[in-house]
C-alpha cells in the first residue's frame, strides 16, 4: 500500500511534468521548417542546434519580454504583498466564528471564470468604460484617462487576480501564530510596532514567502491579462510565446523561450526552499 501512495504522485509527474518538458526541450534543440509538425526531428542528433537560445541572448525583442516579464511580476508581487499582508493580518486576529466568512469572501472571484474578470475590467477601463464615465459625469476629468494599454491596466490585473494567492498563505501563517508570543514581548516592554517587526513578521516568513512564490511565478508568465489590458510597448514573455506558437510556428524558438522562463523561475523557488529548512521549528 506504501508503494501505491508513493508511486501514483510519482507516476503523475512523470507523465504530466517531467515527459512535457523533455518534448519541449527536444524541441528547442532541433530547427524550424516549413511543414508539419514545424521543426525537424529531435531523434536526429545531426539536427541538434542551439540557434533558438542563441536568439534568445541576442535578440533584443526577446531580451525586453523577459526582463518586463519579470520586472512586472515583480511590482505586482511586491505590490500584493503590501496589499495582502494586512488583510491576512486583520482576517488572522479576528473572531473565530467570523474567519471562516472573511476567508470565502477571499475565494468567492474564484467562482468567476478567470477571462470573465479580465473582460470585466476591460469594461471598466476603456475610455468609454465606467470608471471614465463616472469621473466625466461628476466634473472630475474633461476627458477619458489612459487606463488601458499600458502598463498601469497590467499591474491592475494582475494584483487583482492573484492577490487571493497573496493573502492565503499569509493568512494560514498568521492564524497559526500564538497569541502568548506578543503577550511576553509586551510584558518584557515591547512596543507594538516592535513587537510586529521582531516576532510576528520573522514568523509569517514562510507565509510571505510562499504567497510571492505563488504570485510571482504565474504572473511571470501570464498571457491573457497583458493580452487584452496590455499594450504593444511592455511586451510579456507569455504574449510571444503565444505569438512564436500560433502565429509564427517557430516552435523551436517558443521552446526554448519556455525553457529559459522555466530556468529564471527555480531561482525563486529554490530560495523557497531554503527559507523553508531555516524557518523556526513549531511545537
Amino acid at each position: 500500500m506504501r508503494r501505491w501512495f508513493i508511486g501514483l504522485p510519482l507516476v503523475w509527474l512523470l507523465l504530466f511534468f517531467a515527459a512535457p518538458f523533455l518534448i519541449v526541450a527536444a524541441i528547442s534543440i532541433v530547427p524550424a521548417i516549413n511543414a508539419s509538425p514545424p521543426f525537424e526531428s529531435p531523434l536526429d542528433p545531426a539536427k541538434w542546434t542551439l540557434d533558438s537560445y542563441r536568439l534568445l541572448i541576442s535578440d533584443d525583442l526577446y531580451i525586453a519580454a523577459f526582463g518586463n516579464a519579470l520586472r512586472i511580476a515583480f511590482t505586482s508581487t511586491l505590490i500584493a504583498l503590501l496589499i495582502g499582508y494586512p488583510m491576512a493580518y486583520a482576517m488572522a486576529r479576528a473572531e473565530p466564528r467570523r474567519r471562516g466568512v472573511l476567508v470565502m469572501l477571499v475565494v468567492i472571484p474564484f467562482w468567476t471564470s478567470f477571462l470573465i474578470r479580465v473582460y470585466a475590467w476591460m469594461q471598466l477601463l476603456q475610455p468609454s468604460g465606467l470608471i471614465n464615465s463616472a469621473l466625466m459625469g461628476v466634473g472630475v476629468i474633461a476627458e477619458p484617462l489612459p487606463l488601458m494599454a499600458n502598463e498601469f491596466a497590467v499591474h491592475l490585473g494582475l494584483v487583482y487576480s492573484y492577490l487571493p494567492f497573496m493573502v492565503l498563505p499569509l493568512y494560514a501563517a498568521l492564524e497559526r501564530l500564538d497569541p502568548a508570543l506578543l503577550e511576553a514581548a509586551h510584558d518584557l516592554g515591547a512596543r507594538p510596532y516592535s513587537a510586529f517587526w521582531r516576532v510576528t513578521l520573522p514568523l509569517s516568513l514562510p507565509g510571505i514567502v510562499a504567497g510571492c512564490l505563488l504570485v510571482f511565478i504565474p504572473a511571470a508568465g501570464e498571457f491573457i491579462i497583458p493580452d487584452l489590458l496590455g499594450g504593444p510597448d511592455s511586451p510579456m514573455i507569455g504574449k510571444i510565446l503565444w505569438t512564436e506558437f500560433f502565429n509564427n510556428r517557430d516552435w523551436p524558438t517558443a521552446s526554448a523561450l519556455a525553457i529559459g522562463l522555466l530556468v529564471l523561475l527555480v531561482t525563486p523557488i529554490l530560495a523557497f526552499q531554503a527559507v523553508e529548512r531555516k524557518a523556526p521549528v513549531r511545537a
